[in-house]
């Protein structure tokens, strides 16, 4: 079986693909994948469904929708829904538990192991290997969490999560990237990533240590000036302290700044485990 969570949702069994397209099954689908192994209790599907105020027949209907999931489960598997919910989607006295077999794929299970490899690697001052990991296990993001499901208050915060994640990894990479001498490839990076995140004051901040490392301390401070005016207008707020001692390190030429810089926030642990 074959299960992408990072992007849209898909399913496949045996080369088939049957999940059905309406968007409350596919939404208990996608709540019982992220939970693999675990038990999603009813009434977390019933939220995830309905909010705070489930209709009375809310149960009834959980319990339809599930059925449905063996359903098409087994029409892919070619094997009996009894089969199917012996092994696979599972009644448990809580609630509903998806059994994501050893041999499966699945690429939120990749991602997370690559990035841990990627993280097992930092902790032992291995720079290289772990952006080798962590750009290894950013190949798999195919785009937002679950990003044709219609997010209830589980997933949305599930998907923020893993967002933070993302964009942590992605830090983590430019980091090790700037210690390993690649400042010229950074600057392209980032500077696609500050437009997509422009009140980001991390990543300003590496930019303008890539740019000074290239020789560009005024394309650095310029960088640091957009940004500021950018929050000004829009948020009221001037950057943080940590972002103007860098500025005034830039105009002062601080010798620091050819081998240090500022690290960046970790990748939220629990999305790595």
């Amino acid at each position: 079986m074959e299960m992408r969570l990072m992007g849209p949702l898909s399913v496949s069994w045996n080369g088939r693909s049957d999940i059905p397209s309406a968007r409350k099954p596919r939404k208990v689908l996608a709540l019982l994948l992220l939970n693999e192994g675990k038990p999603v209790t009813v009434n977390s599907l019933l939220t995830e469904l309905w909010g705070d105020e489930p209709p009375r027949s809310a149960l009834t209907t959980l319990q339809t929708y599930v059925l449905q999931l063996r359903k098409s489960l087994a029409s892919m598997g070619e094997c009996s829904v009894t089969d199917v919910s012996r092994r696979l989607l599972m009644t448990w006295p809580c609630g509903y538990v998806f059994n994501v077999e050893e041999n499966s794929r699945v690429d939120l299970r990749e991602f997370r192991r690559i990035a841990a490899a990627g993280r097992a690697a930092e902790l032992e001052g291995d720079i290289r290997g772990a952006v080798g990991h962590f750009r290894s296990a950013l190949k798999l993001w195919r785009g937002p969490l679950l990003a044709d499901i219609e997010h209830g208050p589980l997933l949305r915060s599930e998907a923020v999560r893993m967002e933070e994640c993302r964009l942590g990894m992605i830090e983590r990479c430019v980091e090790g990237d700037l210690r390993l001498g690649r400042h010229r490839e950074a600057v392209s990076e980032l500077s696609a990533l500050v437009s997509q995140y422009p009140y980001h004051e991390d990543l300003h901040a590496q930019l303008m240590i890539a740019l000074y490392r290239c020789g560009r301390r005024q394309d650095a401070l310029a960088a640091f000036q957009r940004l500021r005016e950018r929050m000004v207008d829009g948020l009221g707020l001037e950057p943080g302290a940590r972002l103007q001692r860098l500025q005034l390190a830039v105009l002062s030429g601080e010798a620091d700044l050819d081998d240090s810089m500022p690290t960046p926030r970790p990748a939220p642990v629990g999305a790595l485990a």
